[in-house]
């Protein structure tokens, strides 16, 4: 199920600065929940596991089974929607997984999402966005009038942008022949995804409005592109700033509200 990954010389110099002896596997299929036996088989490769759960009162009464799921004492690393390389800190050292479903892809790519990973697992102030929000999380689900799963989306989204204001400034300097470390071609690779993402950040407004793409989308597509200091339309620019880089997720609750009151007073 997992084979230890041969990083490139670059990759090692990010793991070395940012998450040293974290172990980076490749894994024989996607998952999110590890099952008893197969973490038998990642234990050989780690030194213990701490596996999250979380209080029942951190879900509102219409979470979906899947963020129960990852709630309970299951073993889960990651959630739907991560992508194909997934980080964990229930282990020790820190683990990384790469997914197959990344086959085909571009290898710089590939290389840039494993050092992404890396980095996150240094700074992210959370695993995942459920973690993140924790007993507010039932704060944001009343702030929004979306179904469960768009809350879900867009917790996700909300906390997408929030690390993504981390890890930027990392991914920024790696392009500095100043900074050490110099890593021009992962920094290469980040400007590359960023200005892919562009084209649709300009078309968002009126996929909105025309109904073509809904809020939550909207919001996953806007501040996944945080990371990569694209910008923002509006109401997504609130969120690449200082103001919620010092708050974290009472901020994001409060702009939920703020702005579904906007929306459904036509402001």
């Amino acid at each position: 199920m997992f084979e230890p990954r041969t990083l490139s010389d670059d990759l090692e110099v990010v793991r070395g600065a940012h998450a040293p002896g974290a172990v980076v596997l490749d894994c024989a299929r996607d998952f999110e929940t590890i099952e008893p036996a197969v973490a038998e088989q990642l234990g050989l490769l780690v030194d213990r596991f701490d596996p999250f759960s979380a209080p029942d009162t951190w879900l509102p009464t219409d979470a979906p089974d899947l963020l129960t799921r990852y709630a309970s004492d299951e073993f889960t690393v990651g959630l739907p929607g991560d992508g194909g390389v997934a980080w964990t800190r229930q282990t020790e050292p820190p683990t990384v997984f790469v997914k197959p479903r990344l086959e085909g892809s571009p290898e710089s790519f590939v290389e840039f999402l494993v050092a992404e990973a890396l980095v996150e697992a240094d700074v992210a102030p959370a695993e995942s966005f459920f973690a993140y929000f924790g007993e507010r999380y039932p704060e944001l689900a009343a702030a929004t009038p979306l179904a469960p799963a768009g809350t879900f989306q867009l917790g996700a989204a909300l906390y997408d942008a929030y690390v993504g204001r981390l890890t930027r400034p990392v991914f920024r300097a790696w392009g500095d022949p100043e900074h050490d470390p110099h890593l021009p071609a992962l920094h290469d690779a980040w400007v590359d995804a960023g200005e892919r993402l562009q084209p649709r950040l300009d078309g968002l407004p009126g996929e909105v409005a025309r109904g073509e793409t809904d809020f939550a989308a909207a919001a996953e597509l806007s501040c996944a592109a945080v990371k990569h200091g694209q910008s923002l339309p509006d109401p997504f620019a609130a969120l690449d700033t200082a103001a919620y880089e010092r708050n974290g997720a009472a901020f994001a609750v409060r702009w939920a509200e703020k702005t579904f009151d906007a929306l459904a007073t036509g402001e």
